[in-house]
């Protein structure tokens, strides 16, 4: 697809996640305005908004750019999604929008299995059917909560499945396949689960994020780049950092507390939520951006900035969840929105000084979404 065709896709998944930041600050209980293009009961879809409409949209068009054609149908599809979200209230439709979009997904690793058999293609295809599921159960029950813990896991097999098929694992052992499996394994197991016993399916979908956390951090090679300098160690401590919080994460859903409401359900959420999967974006847009939109950034130590706040920030507002102090929950959750916007800011301003120092429209390929068009200046 023409570079003009992504950028309106990009835009609107953009627009998702700026509508769905506001949307969390209201629903935490800070009288913002409400914006004039959401509909009144905005806060009541901040997860759709963030996960399916801004994730989703830049998940299945990273995907695209370098699949066939056909792909193209699953930004497309959940760009339509997001619209629907912010322009009225949630309905039926904003889910088979973006459930045709996770079967289009699926069906690209399902095609793509065929040609090679590949554990980080398999597992980019259960993520893909857990997103789709999600679906099928905000149509069937009306529940954005109940859908949620099928969303995350299509974002943590996402981005271990990156992780896999970029090379970011070093091969340690026989027990490397085995022990990866078994988290996997955990993560499916806990949401078929939890289905039926949700407190059980919780626990054991703890256990899986506290394995695969374990093993990204055992078997990443950011353990090994860390010790570089520039842009390589930026995106090392990205990725080390959200290994950690996903632990974290894993470790909450054993506290004995409320399954889809509440300020332990919220720390619950946003460790995984915010300190895994937003500190892997800070470090993976890095290499996505260069390839979606043919522009070569510059890397600045700024953008240290964003990454510190967002971990101190989430450290603030399990603060405020696990002591039932709703002040600081509140303070901690307007940082964190700070921090992403703060973010986005930079890598605007890295991507303006990128086209000042080489003008000219760059050709993206499958490598440059491999290794990116950074540069460390």
């Amino acid at each position: 697809m023409p570079l003009r065709m992504r950028f309106p896709l990009m835009l609107i998944g953009i627009l998702a996640l700026l509508v769905g930041l506001w949307a969390g600050w209201i629903r935490m209980g800070w009288a913002f305005p409400r914006p004039n293009l959401a509909w009144p009961g905005a806060h009541g879809a901040h997860g759709a908004l963030m996960i399916s409409g801004f994730l989703g949209t830049l998940i299945t068009l990273e995907r695209a750019i370098v699949g066939p054609r056909w792909v193209w149908g699953a930004p497309i599809l959940a760009a339509l999604g997001s619209l629907t979200l912010l322009l009225m209230p949630p309905t039926n439709g904003s889910a088979v929008l973006f459930l045709g979009s996770a079967v289009v997904l699926a069906a690209l690793f399902v095609h793509a299995a065929r040609r090679r058999m590949d554990p980080a293609i398999l597992v980019l295809g259960f993520g893909a059917m857990a997103w789709g599921i999600g679906q099928l159960i905000w149509l069937g029950s009306d529940s954005l909560a109940k859908a949620t813990p099928w969303w995350t896991a299509f974002l943590v097999l996402t981005i271990v499945g990156e992780r896999l098929e970029l090379a970011q694992v070093i091969p340690r052992g026989r027990g490397m396949i085995g022990s990866f499996w078994a988290g996997v394994g955990l993560v499916l197991f806990g949401l078929i689960l939890s289905l039926f016993l949700p407190a059980w399916g919780q626990r054991v979908l703890g256990l899986g994020w506290l394995a695969l956390a374990a093993w990204l951090a055992h078997y990443d090679i950011a353990r090994r780049t860390v010790r570089q300098h520039g842009l390589v160690r930026y995106l090392a401590l990205c990725m080390l950092a959200g290994y950690l919080w996903l632990g974290i994460g894993g470790g909450l859903e054993w506290l004995p507390g409320e399954a889809t409401a509440g300020p332990l359900y919220d720390a619950r959420l946003h460790a995984v939520l915010i300190g895994f999967v937003f500190s892997m974006i800070f470090g993976h847009a890095l290499i996505i951006f260069p390839a979606v939109l043919r522009v070569n950034p510059v890397f600045s130590s700024t953008l240290y900035l964003p990454l510190v706040l967002l971990h101190l920030s989430l450290v603030v507002r399990l603060i405020g969840d696990l002591g039932g102090i709703f002040e600081v929950r509140r303070w901690g959750g307007l940082l964190n929105g700070v921090a992403i916007l703060l973010f986005l800011t930079l890598i605007l301003r890295g991507i303006r000084a990128g086209r000042k120092a080489s003008p000219g429209p760059l050709a993206a390929s499958s490598e440059d979404l491999r290794l990116g068009g950074w540069t460390d200046r």
